[in-house]
C-alpha cells in the first residue's frame, strides 16, 4: 500500500509539473515582443482600446486625446513629482519594487480577494500597453512577466517616456501634455509647480477625480506630494509654502 501511495504521489507531481512547464509555456509565447518601442512609440494601446469598447457598449462618444511629447520637453521636476507620487524607486529597481509587493500579498491575503496592486510604473506601463484593468492573479502574472521584457529591452528614461505619454489622465484623455492642455489649457512646459502636483496626484483615479477639483482626497493627497518633494529637495521652502497654501 505505501508503494502504492509513493507512485500516485510521484504520479500526481508529475501532472502538476507538466501543468506548470505547459502553463509557463503557453505565458512565454502570449507575451508581446516588446523590443520595437526601443525607436517607435506606441499608436495605442490595450487601455484606449478598453476604453473605446466600453463607450462603444455604452452608446457614448468617444475621443481620443493624446499629444506626443520627448522626454526632455517635459519639465524635470514634473517629470520627478510624477515618479515620487508613483514610484520613487524607479530608477533603482529592476521592473518590480519587492518591498511593495510583499506588502500587497500581505493585504491581499487579509482582505482575502485580489485589492491591492503595488505597481510600479513598468508595471503600470505593461498593464496599459498590453493588458486590461481587469484584477486577477493570472494578469497579474502577465504583468509581471512583460515587465521584466520592458526592464530587459527598454532604458529607464525610454520607459518613462511612454508611460508619461499613455497613461490615462481623464475620460479619452492619454498622456501628460494632452491632461496639460485638457485640464489646464496649457503645454506642459508652462506648467506651474501646483498644476504638476494637481496631476500627479489623480494618476491612481483618474475617472473618479479630476485634477481640477479640491475635494479633501485631492488636497490630502496633494500635501503629501509637496511633503516628499520638499524631502527630496525638489522644491525650496518658498515654493513648498506657496504650493502649500493653495491646498488648505
Amino acid at each position: 500500500r505505501k508503494d502504492f501511495m509513493k507512485a500516485a504521489f510521484k504520479i500526481i507531481g508529475i501532472i502538476i509539473l507538466s501543468f506548470l512547464i505547459v502553463a509557463g509555456f503557453y505565458f512565454y509565447l502570449s507575451l508581446p515582443d516588446v523590443s520595437g518601442l526601443k525607436a517607435k512609440n506606441p499608436r495605442s494601446t490595450a487601455l484606449m482600446l478598453q476604453r473605446y469598447r466600453e463607450a462603444k457598449k455604452a452608446d457614448h462618444a468617444f475621443r481620443i486625446r493624446q499629444q506626443w511629447i520627448d522626454f526632455d520637453a517635459i519639465p524635470k521636476l514634473l517629470r520627478e513629482t510624477v515618479r515620487i507620487t508613483e514610484d520613487a524607486s524607479f530608477y533603482q529597481h529592476k521592473g518590480i519594487d519587492f518591498a511593495e509587493l510583499k506588502e500587497a500579498i500581505k493585504k491581499n491575503w487579509q482582505k482575502g480577494e485580489y485589492a491591492r496592486g503595488a505597481s510600479t510604473i513598468t508595471q503600470q506601463l505593461a498593464k496599459n500597453l498590453y493588458l486590461s484593468t481587469e484584477k486577477s492573479v493570472i494578469r497579474k502574472i502577465k504583468e509581471l512577466l512583460i515587465t521584466l521584457r520592458l526592464e530587459s529591452n527598454l532604458k529607464k528614461d525610454r520607459i518613462f517616456t511612454i508611460y508619461l505619454n499613455v497613461i490615462e489622465w481623464g475620460p479619452g484623455v492619454f498622456g501628460v501634455e494632452a491632461a496639460s492642455q485638457y485640464y489646464f489649457h496649457k503645454t506642459v512646459s508652462r506648467l506651474n509647480l501646483e498644476e504638476m502636483v494637481r496631476l500627479a496626484a489623480v494618476i491612481p483615479q483618474p475617472l473618479k477625480i479630476k485634477p481640477t477639483e479640491n475635494s479633501d482626497w485631492l488636497k490630502w493627497k496633494a500635501k503629501w506630494i509637496l511633503d516628499a518633494l520638499r524631502r527630496y529637495a525638489y522644491i525650496d521652502q518658498i515654493q513648498y509654502q506657496a504650493a502649500y497654501a493653495r491646498f488648505q
